[in-house]
């Protein structure tokens, strides 16, 4: 069976026979309109089907799990919730209600989460087409005005309208830029004209504010005349790039606005703790044991490991919504691993995939040999992470300043190049000459083997039009930096496109020194955040360490005026060893919270893995060494 194109498995062929008819609901109207913003690779009908599929999945499995688990709850603590139930509900607590069975109360129980999982999953699947959506609208918002200026570029030397959008569509640096110009000129090729696609596109685009604007005027103009359209993408081009100004401007200030409430939930959990701990003496219920369907446990602990999770899970939505914030070209590039082994481990030291493919085994060693060394559990793990994530971060950081290195070199590449090309030399010889003749430090081994490709062009029987192409290609993926990419190709596509190779240099110059100009200054601005969260952490380092020191330690000597009757209070409630512990651990969930925060605003992934490394290596040193562990 198939499906728009696509050859389904066994599964999706269940699915799409059981609930396909649902595509034809006019409740999906809304689903089918963010579809098409979305623009998944699966085709709306298998998508639906699978989102059925796993709302149906996901209905059995909560309706069990939650009717066993009503089911296995020990007889006072169920009695207990069903009356607490029956007094929080209005009108049923003025009610004298019979006692109700816990057969029913589990199968209503059941019931009701069960329906109200699977509409969540059916709300959920809806709304990923909105998030899908919204980060494609977000990333062509980042890519249109580089774009734009592009298709200028290529207005110099070329009318054809296809010609322009398929040079800028071969371009993966200009992301979903790229493949909503591909959309149309697919659409145009389907229909026979790309006026038509060019109105589909703007139609079902995302970007309804930039980009559906811009291909509708795009088409008007091209189809007056070349002066009306390069006036106008030279005009457009401008007010795109002061609209992405202000945008950076705002997601500046959103990340402040972030840093402030991150600030906030991390300290606020090691306040609950010793709020807890020292009310512990005074409250005894507070340590009297609970029983859970996982063991007794008692409500101070309850507080101190929800109080971890809570820390964890805002290190990581701190850091996911920092990803999206931030500018993708502030972000260090995806590392893709090498095809065989050989290669993983050759790349080892300059590739952070292949040092994280290396680390993990190698963090397992070592979580074995902690665990043979009588580490306690929290440590094995945590002394493990450190072990496997501080390499790969120092890997991750190495390469980063490499690649600042090329980007800066870059610059007088270009403005090198420019000059020998305004004196009307061929662009291989340009490259010749500035790799003879200008010190390009890490730059210098790639110019070099440009110069030494681009030679082997210059017959004009050995296509050297197509050679240049892949030198210069093969240039970019040498250099590997996302700056490279997004300004390297526009010299192909504008060369191959007969635009004057002056005016092409000329607007490369312009080109990369904004981007460069633009990324150093908001690398600058977060590295504000990788302090907010250095300094975050090591102030709840202070807490937890002055609060073992200099109080848990005088608990013991409460013990001595226990017996006295005007003392109400329980000293044995606390347990300087186990506090001590506990302290540890929400310490401990705060460094890494704290370093994914810190390492993602950064540069990301990688030094993320560096920043918690580090963190919770120097919380387990402090530990350590005040004698705390």
């Amino acid at each position: 069976m198939t499906t728009e194109g696509q050859s389904l498995g066994l599964v999706d062929r269940g699915l799409y026979a059981l609930f396909a008819h649902h595509t034809d609901d006019d409740r999906h109207t809304t689903t089918r309109e963010r579809y098409r913003a979305a623009h998944p690779d699966t085709g709306f009908g298998l998508y639906l089907a699978r989102v059925y599929g796993l709302a149906w999945l996901v209905l059995v499995l909560t309706s069990l799990s939650t009717g066993a688990l009503a089911l296995a709850l020990p007889a006072s603590t169920f009695d207990r919730l069903t009356t607490a139930l029956g007094q929080s509900v209005p009108v049923l607590n003025r009610l004298a209600l019979p006692p109700v069975s816990r057969l029913a109360v589990a199968l209503v129980l059941a019931l009701a989460v069960g329906v109200g999982s699977r509409w969540a999953v059916l709300a959920l699947g809806n709304r990923y087409l909105s998030w899908v959506a919204q980060a494609r609208a977000a990333d062509i918002a980042t890519t249109l005005p580089g774009a734009v200026r592009y298709l200028r570029v290529l207005a110099s030397g070329t009318h054809d309208r296809t010609e322009m959008l398929r040079a800028v569509a071969e371009q993966e640096a200009y992301g979903e830029t790229a493949v909503e110009f591909r959309r149309a000129l697919n659409r145009g090729t389907l229909t026979g004209s790309l006026d038509v696609g060019l109105e589909r596109v703007a139609s079902e685009t995302p970007s309804r504010d930039l980009l559906a604007p811009f291909l509708l005027k795009f088409r008007e103009h091209a189809n007056q005349s070349p002066d009306s359209l390069e006036g106008y993408l030279e005009m457009e081009g401008r007010l795109l790039s002061h609209e992405q100004s202000r945008r950076h401007e705002r997601a500046t200030g959103y990340l402040e606005l972030l840093a402030e409430l991150f600030v906030v939930l991390l300290v606020i959990p090691a306040l609950v703790v010793l709020i807890v701990t020292v009310m512990g003496v005074l409250s005894p219920r507070l340590s009297q044991p609970i029983t859970t369907p996982l063991g007794a446990t008692s409500v101070r602990s309850v507080v101190v490991y929800s109080s971890a999770v809570f820390v964890l899970s805002t290190g990581i939505v701190a850091a996911f919504i920092v990803t999206s914030l931030r500018p993708r070209n502030t972000a260090a590039p995806s590392y893709g691993l090498p095809d065989s082994l050989v290669g993983v481990l050759r790349t080892g030291t300059s590739n952070p995939a292949s040092a994280l493919v290396i680390c993990l085994p190698l963090g397992l060693v070592l979580a074995s040999g902690l665990w043979w060394l009588g580490y306690r559990p929290v440590n094995v793990l945590l002394l493990s992470y450190v072990g496997a994530s501080l390499p790969v971060g120092l890997v991750a950081v190495r390469r980063a300043r490499r690649d600042d290195a090329k980007d800066r070199e870059i610059q007088d590449f270009v403005h090198a190049v420019a000059g020998h090309v305004a004196l009307g030399r061929p662009f291989p010889e340009a490259v010749r000459r500035v790799a003879e003749e200008v010190q390009l430090g890490a730059l210098a081994e790639d110019v070099e083997a440009l110069s030494f490709t681009l030679s082997l062009a210059d017959s004009p029987n050995e296509a050297a039009a197509d050679r240049r192409a892949a030198a210069l290609d093969q240039f970019v993926d040498r250099v590997g930096t996302p700056m490279a990419e997004q300004t390297i190709g526009l010299v192909v596509g504008a060369l191959d496109a007969g635009t004057d190779a002056e005016d092409v240099f000329e607007t490369l110059q312009t080109e990369i020194g904004r981007l460069y100009h633009q990324r150093k200054s908001l690398r600058s601005a977060l590295l504000v955040y990788v302090a907010v969260g250095w300094t975050t952490a090591l102030l709840v380092v202070g807490i937890t360490v002055a609060m073992n020191v200099y109080v848990l330690s005088e608990f013991a000597q409460l013990s001595t005026v226990a017996s006295s009757r005007t003392v109400a209070f329980d000293p044995s409630a606390i347990d300087p060893a186990r506090e001590r512990y506990r302290f540890y651990v929400v310490t401990q969930a705060t460094m890494l919270a704290s370093g994914w925060f810190a390492g993602t605003a950064s540069r990301g992934f990688y030094e993320a893995l560096l920043h918690s490394g580090a963190l919770v290596l120097s919380a387990y040193a402090i530990y350590a060494g005040v004698g705390l562990l």
